[in-house]
């Protein structure tokens, strides 16, 4: 056996040996190929394809460098995005404690979502809108959100924050219990946070609550933002020192702190109740939607960076919504609904029959559409104007009930 360098396998080669090895000149001439038989490239300068192949590494070396830049930035961003998200485990172990009590799961698929707004005055940004009263908090907003099992629709329901509902026992963040009494819908997140205010939906609804987010003020104008603000068109000025809002009638776009104070503001606006409130929400949030759907900041990276930025600081939310793929995994399967299948509706009430400043639901209006919500059967909504024709003119009831709402596709300018 020899080695790669021609020697003995004990390393010990003769001159004599070395000497046959070599050819002579004569064969060595003879062994030289003729310029029939030479490769393509023989006739290029000496040197060329060494350099060639110099630069070859050189390129490749640097294509490496900026696919690592790319992907080790891409992590970077991951992390901070995902790192942004506030997890809300005790609510989570709250609702494990009561599991038995709870709605069981009707169409396989679907998702219930609910999405508190909180009007909390702690932390950055917040502290403006005013003193907590012992650190109080209430859910200025509450809309349980449907996301049908083919993801072909989107149902979102507000819950009137003064709807007088039973809350039952919940723990309190000192860690004891209140007792179950009836009251209004927005003290059960006083009560006991997301956890409370989840098993209050939970028992007037029967529809089981797959996933919670909450949202605060400073979100809510940083989403705002993100998008380069949301058009509304404003019939008459706006002028509410309580929302400290100053607004010209007619077509415009709000940024974030305009935004909050038009979604918030009450006692100057229409009646100055909290039904008309509910309802500009509404309208406002699908124009949100709308704005995201489109092109300029779902395809656009430059665009897209700054609201999932905005949106995961913003939201504290259970641990199965917790990280950046469960939230694009969620926003990826919304991205196809159509937004004239977005919509937004009220559940059905009235003014509370001991009290005209409180709310109550109508029935059996309220129980066919918890029902639709529970079955994952599709939800037909019309117009406040139309509903309200209908129900002038006494229509029977169809086997397929509207009720009043707006969609996404409508905007806030028609």
């Amino acid at each position: 056996m020899t080695d790669k360098a021609g020697t003995s396998g004990d390393g010990s080669a003769t001159p004599e040996e070395g000497d046959a090895a070599k050819p002579s000149d004569a064969e060595a001439a003879d062994a030289k190929p003729s310029d029939a038989t030479a490769p393509e490239g023989d006739g290029e300068l000496p040197g060329q394809s060494g350099r060639s192949r110099y630069w070859l590494r050189w390129a490749a070396l640097g294509t490496s460098v900026v696919v690592l830049a790319a992907a080790g930035a891409g992590w970077w961003f991951y992390q901070k995005l995902d790192s942004n998200i506030t997890t809300d485990t005790s609510a989570a172990a709250e609702l494990e404690t009561y599991e038995r009590e709870r709605p069981t799961p009707v169409a396989t698929g679907a998702r219930n979502i609910l999405l508190m707004g909180s009007d909390t005055r702690e932390g950055a940004g917040n502290e403006e809108y005013g003193k907590d009263e012992a650190g109080s908090q209430r859910s200025d907003t509450t809309i349980l959100l449907h996301i049908s099992a083919d993801r072909q629709s989107a149902t979102a329901m507000s819950v009137p924050r003064d709807l007088m509902v039973t809350i039952p026992s919940c723990r309190k963040p000192d860690g004891k219990r209140t007792r179950e009494q009836i009251a209004q819908f927005n003290w059960a997140f006083q009560f006991g946070g997301a956890a409370c205010a989840i098993r209050t939906v939970e028992k007037f609804t029967g529809v089981r609550i797959d996933h919670h987010m909450v949202i605060d003020f400073r979100g809510f104008k940083d989403m705002v933002d993100a998008v380069d603000g949301v058009e509304v068109c404003l019939p008459e000025p706006i002028d509410d020192k309580a929302a400290r809002l100053e607004l010209p009638a007619g077509r415009q776009t709000l940024h974030g702190e305009e935004a909050l104070g038009y979604v918030r503001a009450r006692k100057s606006l229409g009646n100055g109740s909290d039904t008309e409130r509910m309802e500009r929400q509404q309208q406002f949030l699908g124009a949100l939607v709308k704005k995201v759907q489109s092109n300029g900041v779902l395809l656009n990276p430059t665009r897209l960076y700054p609201v999932l930025d905005a949106a995961t600081k913003s939201i504290t939310t259970d641990p199965g919504l917790d990280s950046l793929r469960d939230l694009y995994d969620l926003t990826r399967s919304l991205r196809s609904v159509p937004t004239e299948k977005v919509q937004f509706l009220t559940v059905p009430r009235q003014p509370y029959h001991l009290n005209p400043n409180r709310d109550e639901l109508v029935e059996p209006d309220a129980s066919e559409l918890f029902e639709r919500l529970r079955e994952d059967t599709p939800v037909t909504v019309v117009p406040k104007s139309e509903k309200e024709k209908e129900e002038a003119n006494g229509k029977t009831p169809s086997p397929d009930p509207t009720f009043s709402g707006t969609t996404a596709a409508e905007g806030m300018c028609g």
